[in-house]
């Protein structure tokens, strides 16, 4: 088998702390959130090549963070965009690298920015066992969550019916970014886009593809977080740390008290603080500050402030609520 990791995005709704790094590259806890997706398709034998399907801007931030790392499956296959506005869509991106890269093998695609709680090699054995079209289901619990993402209706673990972002959910059942296809199914993504179909999210080809050959789910339970969103990212890192903080050795800490769900990072400065759920990166400074649910990114001073659900970009100064 051969495997993708799905990387363009740009996370403009995570702008600025994603504006010039991949959201991929969030810290969860002491990894990241590409490199827990990573680690798992190393320790996996059926899966021969992993190529990160990226952009243009952010190929150089990936070429370092693989050199860095001691995975030797991953390598780059990179498409020509350096903006959103550019984007071939998922599917239109998944079929030019299929051409590109020579795949012709069974296929894995999972999404970078995904951190899910299943093994996905209990996914794969269940793929196998099919050797059809697959999908991972997940039960988001809320008919307006389910709005936003592709809805799964089954009979027993096949795929029936298939809507991408309903405006009226009759479920709560949706399929996350974790697909696997056969070799024989991969022309037909082709197919799919020469017939004019939608090319974005990969929900779409599913939603075309479950009506012409047997496509199954994979559904399991536990935690599943989409990092597109702050919040999503606070929730996630929250899961992780499951209510205990993680402090850098390296930072120092006056007068300071940390709450649930707090993660700083290396070289952080605290004096007279209090921090709640909340992420701050290295080399950050805050003074005299109650700070809620927010994230403060690298380099970063701030001073006397009451933040709640903050986002603060890179080396920003804010003092007595004037930056």
């Amino acid at each position: 088998m051969k495997a993708v990791v799905l990387a363009g995005g740009y996370a403009t709704r995570m702008w600025p702390i994603t504006k010039h790094r991949p959201k991929m590259f969030l810290p969860i806890g002491e990894s990241t959130v590409v490199d827990r997706i990573f680690a798992e398709l190393e320790a996996d034998d059926r899966i021969e090549e992993v190529y990160v399907s990226t952009n243009e801007r952010f190929a150089p931030d990936f070429e370092a963070h693989l050199a860095d790392s001691e995975f030797e499956k991953p390598q780059l296959s990179v498409e020509e965009t350096t903006e959103e506005d550019d984007k071939f869509g998922v599917v239109g991106a998944l079929a030019q690298l299929i051409d590109r890269e020579n795949v012709d093998d069974d296929l894995l695609i999972i999404a970078g920015d995904n951190l899910i709680s299943f093994d996905v090699a209990d996914f794969l054995d269940e793929f196998r066992e099919r050797d059809a079209p697959t999908l991972a289901a997940y039960d988001v619990g809320s008919r307006e969550k389910a709005k936003s993402y592709g809805l799964v209706d089954l009979e027993g673990d096949r795929v029936v019916d298939f809507q991408e972002k309903p405006a009226d959910p009759k479920s709560t059942l949706v399929s996350i970014a974790c697909y696997a296809f056969p070799r024989t199914s991969l022309d037909l993504l082709e197919t799919y886009l020469e017939d004019g179909n939608n090319p974005d999210e990969p929900g779409w080809f599913v939603q075309w593809l479950q009506n012409r050959e047997p496509t199954y789910a994979y559904t399991f339970e536990g935690a599943w977080f989409d990092i597109g969103t702050p919040k999503s990212y606070l929730d996630a890192v929250a899961w992780h740390l499951d209510g205990d903080s993680l402090v850098a050795d390296s930072a120092t800490l006056e007068d300071t008290t940390i709450g649930e769900n707090v993660h700083v990072m290396d070289d952080v400065t605290l004096e007279g603080t209090t921090l709640e759920q909340t992420i701050i990166f290295p080399n950050a400074t805050v003074r005299d500050g109650d700070i809620r649910r927010s994230i403060i990114d690298e380099g970063t001073y701030l001073e006397e402030l009451d933040l709640a659900g903050a986002l603060i970009g890179a080396h920003t100064t804010i003092t007595n609520g004037t930056e």
